[in-house]
């Protein structure tokens, strides 16, 4: 599949567009959703899911989630008829995908507390059952985080795809020099080829391949 580059505009910020949005695509395409493990605004797991935005190969849309923080800390009371509005909001986009990327950063050699809390919400409902899910890292540290994750996204879903993993080294970097970096051929091209594996997957997952 070939990626469509969107054409990254001058802004400062994930939030404010560093990335714009692809235009519209078919409601036929397999729908990603990317969700980052940080709240931070400046994050590089943000600012690199956002970029998968504008490289997602023909046939795939990718939204991004990155706003963990509007979740209330996750408790059983607040289950059924109590759940906060957020709360459905953000699992309805989830059921609402065909897939799940996650990305997040690593806090003190674990899993944020955000993302963790976001995983809680999901446990005992139907959203996240056989949900596709690949991880995508932009560290090169963080490998007792990832193998906690892996742990967690295996336990909640027997469709997390072990074998479908990107990592690129994007610590210390910008999100303009992100920006720049997305649109050399080496970084784009792996992005896409991550993308068109994460779509293989949940094909062949769909057709009872895998």
């Amino acid at each position: 599949m070939r990626g469509r580059l969107c054409k990254a505009v001058p802004l400062t910020g994930v939030l404010s567009g560093a990335f714009r949005d692809c235009p519209v695509q078919d409601p036929a395409d397999m729908k990603l959703l990317a969700i980052s493990g940080s709240a931070r605004q400046e994050s590089t797991n943000t600012t690199l899911l956002m970029a998968m935005r504008g490289l997602a190969p023909v046939g795939v849309d990718v939204s991004v989630f990155h706003r963990l923080d509007t979740l209330p800390v996750f408790s059983p009371d607040l289950e059924g008829e109590r759940t906060p509005m957020a709360v459905i909001d953000f699992l309805s986009r989830i059921a609402g995908a065909d897939g799940i990327i996650i990305s997040s950063p690593e806090y003190v050699r674990a899993i944020p507390g955000g993302l963790k809390n976001a995983i809680d919400w999901m446990v005992s409902r139907y959203e996240i059952i056989g949900k596709p899910i690949a991880l995508a890292h932009a560290s090169h540290r963080g490998d007792d985080m990832l193998a906690s994750l892996r742990v967690v996204l295996g336990t909640v879903s027997d469709g997390f795809l072990p074998q479908v993993f990107l990592r690129l080294p994007l610590v210390g970097k910008s999100v303009e020099d992100i920006a720049l970096l997305m649109r050399e051929p080496g970084y784009a091209s792996q992005i896409t080829d991550f993308l068109s594996e994460v779509a293989a997957a949940i094909e062949a997952r769909s057709l009872g391949r895998l």
